[in-house]
């Protein structure tokens, strides 16, 4: 099994004619995600990349059958994408763009809760199930199929993770970029919940970021449910100075919690398999499978 997105999703690319969408969207389909089509205001009835291009995401869905959008929107328009596709009946709405403003996303938030559906992103590189579908933006090359699955705040990191599981002999099952803003669709606990509950999932790799406390949260569930499956966890940030934003949008320490050093204790105290540096990911992994 996987989580949110398989060989069997039908996948639409929300600006799939612009630039970013164009490329992406082309990587996508040579590694075999199932892309059904594409939606440009204005373009509906011609064809891109040898896919039908639509007005609307109604149509789209309408059209195609499709359960899963990817969004390449710029950020004055990305929230009202969002708003769309939930509106269409989409399932998974994966958001790629950085610079959606604050306000906007509260809105969107606020919106899509009363519909049945899952939102990643904004600013996260998205969601892959390797061998069956890379919806983002992610080396698919980096990625092998396995049992580990991987939640990240952090875009780079969700592609060393995936490179140190792999190096260790291991594979993943599916890797979530949940993303780097202040406010965001999945955090942290909700897509280590969905892979605790995923039955191939054998094992969690949890990557955080200094600023805000969904990692803490989601330490606190993990305990709290029994530590079901190993976690290994990792904090981006020892170093970062407080009060001033590093890389991410929500990346900036203002709480006691908010620091790597305070949810790297948490996490420990959670019963969470710590390390100090990316680069022992996978070591560490393989150790935590062997004792279990």
């Amino acid at each position: 099994m996987s989580v949110l997105v398989n060989k069997n999703s039908r996948v639409i690319v929300q600006g799939f004619t612009g630039t970013e969408g164009t490329f992406h969207a082309g990587q996508m389909i040579e590694y075999g995600t199932n892309v059904v089509g594409g939606v440009t205001p204005g373009k509906g009835g011609s064809e891109h990349l040898g896919k039908p291009v639509f007005d609307t995401v109604k149509d789209a869905v309408t059209k195609t059958g499709a359960d899963v959008t990817i969004i390449f929107v710029p950020p004055a328009f990305a929230a009202d994408a969002i708003m769309e596709a939930a509106d269409a009946g989409i399932k998974v709405i994966i958001a790629i763009t950085e610079g959606i403003p604050v306000k906007d996303m509260m809105l969107a938030k606020k919106y899509i809760k009363s519909k049945n559906v899952t939102l990643v992103g904004p600013n996260c590189p998205g969601v892959i199930t390797p061998g069956e579908a890379k919806v983002g933006i992610m080396p698919g090359f980096v990625f092998k199929k396995g049992t580990i699955g991987i939640v990240s705040k952090s875009g780079t990191l969700t592609y060393e993770a995936a490179d140190q599981i792999v190096k260790a002999g291991l594979g993943i099952t599916t890797a979530i970029g949940i993303g780097g803003d202040p406010i965001i669709g999945t955090p942290t606990k909700d897509a280590v919940e969905m892979l605790m509950n995923d039955p191939e999932t054998e094992a969690i790799v949890m990557i955080g970021e200094i600023g805000g406390n969904y990692e803490p949260v989601a330490a606190r569930w993990i305990k709290e449910n029994g530590n079901k499956k190993p976690v290994v966890g990792f904090i981006a940030g020892q170093t970062a100075p407080a009060g001033r934003r590093m890389g991410h949008a929500g990346a900036i320490i203002g709480g006691a919690e908010d620091t790597a050093a305070a949810k790297m204790a948490i996490m420990r105290e959670c019963g969470i398999h710590v390390v100090e540096s990316p680069a022992e990911i996978g070591e560490t992994m393989l150790k935590v499978l062997k004792k279990k």
